[in-house]
């Protein structure tokens, strides 16, 4: 068993089966990709259009694409034909430009809402209030369907920065869904959160993460 292999058996192995693995295969090569899927992994993330544009083209069909990274609204067309989810949605304007596409192409694309919870100034995401608002609103984006929340973590070694740091992204997701009521668009099955990788993945597990992202640990450092 290759290594790649390995690592998926192990990860399948200890993560709960309530939490959905994503093999983040960006920068890697299709073969790599491949070896996951012999492996059985079927869920893959990729950040970068043009490369999960030419993997889909290149690899079996049945295998599932989160888009991860931060998406440009001209890069849709070849974003959305493709995946199963986009996890990153930043801003209001892109979700109303992935329900403008869907709305045209007649799709319902599901999608997560990206909050900014690391001290990093760098990462993307909405604010608390900026997500409550389009909660809110819901109901006037007719081909998403906003079915949770993503977020990424400090990137440091002080467990407790990342605790607080997910913890703000759990507290939402509750304070949602104790009052879903209150957001009559948002679907039934709102409240499922993406967050963890490779450096954190076992505290986001133990704090309620429903899909971990995990790249380096089954692929190692990034091939391009």
């Amino acid at each position: 068993m290759g290594d790649i292999a390995t690592a998926i058996a192990g990860l399948k192995k200890e993560l709960p089966s309530s939490v959905k693995l994503v093999a983040v295969s960006k920068f890697h090569p299709v073969d790599a990709v491949r070896e996951a899927y012999d492996a059985g992994q079927r869920l893959f993330g990729e950040s970068r259009p043009q490369e999960l544009a030419s993997k889909a083209a290149a690899l079996p069909d049945d295998i599932s694409w989160h888009f991860i990274g931060h998406l440009q609204t001209n890069k849709l067309k070849l974003v959305l034909p493709v995946v199963s989810m986009v996890e990153s949605v930043d801003s209001r304007r892109l979700l109303e430009a992935i329900d403008r596409w869907g709305a045209g192409h007649g799709r319902v694309t599901d999608v997560l809402l990206e909050m900014h919870i690391a001290s990093e100034e760098t990462k993307q995401g909405f604010s608390r209030e900026e997500i409550l608002q389009v909660a809110e609103d819901a109901g006037s984006f007719g081909n998403v369907r906003i079915l949770g929340l993503m977020g990424m973590a400090t990137f440091t070694d002080d467990e407790s920065v990342v605790r607080s740091d997910f913890s703000r992204l759990t507290s939402l997701r509750d304070e949602i869904c104790g009052n879903l009521r209150a957001y009559p668009g948002l679907p039934e099955n709102f409240g499922t959160l993406s967050f963890g990788m490779t450096h954190d993945y076992r505290i986001a597990v133990a704090m309620g993460a429903d899909i971990v992202r995990i790249g380096t640990l089954i692929f190692g450092e990034r091939a391009y």
